[in-house]
């Protein structure tokens, strides 16, 4: 039925976008913390999808959830297993057993070393004694409290980021 009207179709909507844009890796729209298909993960890794199914069967820590038709979706600790694994074999010439092995004795020197260090608890307000009346008579509640100077602040993120990076190091030699 021809009514005479013409549609209006823009012209830049049967077009094909350029080719000179570049195409935007999952990893840079979805969210850091947003789970990821097997399509998404080896496409952002550049690995074939067989052989991310082939890994699950080797390493026990790659786990994605398995929704109704089989469908995988990794977790942000899965994608990173993955890549470490990735670099393991590829760039530093372990073989799969030595992964295996590896991450075997990671993970138990990890659960080790975590139930011997106490995660660390900043406070957010120090208490300061008055210098007119010892603590010993101070009641409980008396005490004022101050926040933290920017200084301290920033002494205390200091401290707090060499830790991690040791924490880092620690974990990349397998200790």
């Amino acid at each position: 039925m021809n009514t005479g009207i013409q549609e209006h179709i823009p012209a830049h909507s049967a077009t094909p976008k350029s080719s000179s844009a570049p195409a935007l890796q999952s990893s840079e729209i979805k969210s850091p913390t947003a789970f990821r298909t097997i399509s998404e993960v080896a496409e952002d890794l550049r690995l074939p999808q067989h052989v991310l199914r082939f890994w699950e069967s080797k390493f026990q820590q790659i786990r994605p959830l398995k929704r109704g038709g089989g469908r995988r979706y990794y977790r942000p600790e899965d994608v990173q297993m993955i890549h470490d694994i990735k670099d393991l074999l590829y760039n530093q010439g372990f073989t799969i057993r030595g992964v295996q092995k590896l991450l075997r004795e990671k993970n138990q020197a990890t659960s080790y070393a975590r139930s011997m260090v106490p995660q660390p608890q900043l406070p957010v307000t120090v208490p300061v004694q008055s210098k007119e009346q010892p603590a010993a008579h101070a009641p409980a509640t008396a005490q004022p409290q101050h926040q933290t100077t920017p200084i301290q602040r920033r002494e205390i993120e200091n401290v707090l980021a060499e830790l991690k990076a040791m924490r880092k190091l620690l974990q990349q030699t397998g200790i």
